[in-house]
């Protein structure tokens, strides 16, 4: 045992645990018991020393995650504070630039996935942009990370901004590298793939990742999700197609233009039909019925900029076999390219059981270390190439 606030550590104890949940602690050299009760996710007991009793309920501290990868300084490479501004969004970040770096270092500007997240792309405290930021740095590579617009230090209009807007917003970054370096990439994750194909359609990216990011469209996207993710909560075959097909036809009416239907006429199960009306609210919203609608399959025949495309095996959120396919069918031949899957990650490159989103948090690799040699790698050589 140890008591921080009188500096002793080792103290020696002596446990026993019952059978149903009663444990009691001996503490010989300060004359001490507790004896308590494990009940409802807490130690209810009393604790005694030299004759005197008082009651103790002990509960869980806040637990710390174990994140091994995140970054600790001092760091081999140099940081700086910057911004930039998409009209009245000013999004600002941090520039990582390796030592010894020049104009012809390549540097990669990052972009998150959905969602409006800080400059590392930070979940359950993993920090998966910062991971890659330094693995880049320590391998020459100079990147651009930020807040997205609305977010952390950035400001911006999140409430009727599309993936249109949020495409603009790497623009500018890439404006600002532009000004500082001859060769910029984008390395973006999901949503953040998806812009990072759409800047190499406008010729706007020197060479681009694509971490999960999504090719086929919106509409097909979100409901291969509904279907993984109803199944996986129990629900019945015929009930996820039934619920599956109102949900198509709702985001076809709003494709079309033409009215959405109402979720009441479908005959769903109560959650279902909750769930779906839902979803025709969020129609009404400038980013769903863009997103849905969005397919870069029809553009992928202009990009001639090399392309790095992984998707997990395990990812449940972007089906990997149809968007990679979509890659290898609709880009240009470039010897370069290097279009494939990653067995046993999931959406977030984590090494996974099952790929469910329930495991993000309990999984303590941030980034799979193969991912980040198979970037670096690639980099490596696409430099040589050129």
């Amino acid at each position: 045992m140890d008591s921080p606030d009188q500096g002793v550590k080792g103290i020696p104890i002596q446990i026993t645990r019952g059978e149903t949940g009663n444990i009691t602690i001996k503490v010989p050299s300060i004359g001490a018991t507790y004896e308590g009760r494990w009940t409802d996710e807490q130690i209810v007991g009393n604790f005694k020393q030299w004759g005197a009793s008082l009651p103790l309920t002990l509960t869980p501290g806040v637990k710390k995650l174990n994140r091994p990868q995140t970054p600790v300084g001092p760091f081999p490479y140099a940081t700086e504070e910057v911004s930039f501004a998409n009209g009245d969004a000013v999004l600002k970040g941090t520039l990582v630039l390796p030592e010894g770096y020049t104009r012809k270092t390549p540097v990669l500007i990052m972009v998150t996935g959905s969602g409006f997240q800080n400059r590392d792309e930070e979940i359950f405290e993993h920090k998966p942009f910062a991971v890659i930021a330094d693995a880049l740095a320590r391998a020459g590579i100079a990147t651009l990370r930020y807040d997205d617009r609305g977010f952390g230090e950035s400001t911006g209009d999140i409430i009727n901004c599309t993936t249109e807007d949020l495409k603009n917003d790497a623009l500018a970054g890439i404006g600002l590298l532009r000004e500082r370096f001859d060769k910029v990439g984008v390395i973006g994750h999901s949503e953040g793939g998806t812009i990072a194909l759409m800047l190499a359609a406008e010729k706007k990216a020197d060479f681009i990742v694509s971490l999960a990011g999504v090719v086929v469209s919106g509409k097909e996207t979100v409901l291969w999700q509904n279907r993984i993710a109803l199944a996986a909560a129990g629900f019945p075959a015929d009930k996820i197609d039934l619920y599956c097909k109102a949900l198509e036809e709702v985001f076809d009416a709003c494709i079309g233009g033409t009215p959405i239907p109402s979720a009441t006429r479908y005959d769903l199960p109560a959650a279902l039909a909750q769930n779906l009306a839902a979803v025709v609210m969020q129609l009404y919203t400038p980013y769903l019925k863009y997103f849905i609608a969005l397919d870069m399959r029809p553009l992928l025949g202009n990009i001639t900029c090399p392309v790095l495309a992984l998707n997990g095996t395990k990812d449940l959120q972007v089906e990997p076999e149809s968007n990679l396919g979509a890659l290898r069918s609709g880009l240009p031949f470039q010897p370069v390219n290097k279009i494939e899957t990653v067995e046993g990650v999931n959406h977030l490159f984590q090494h996974s059981q099952t790929g469910s989103s329930a495991e993000y948090r309990d999984i303590e690799e941030t980034f799979a270390p193969e991912v980040l040699e198979k970037l670096v790698e690639w980099l490596y050589y696409l430099n040589l190439y050129e």
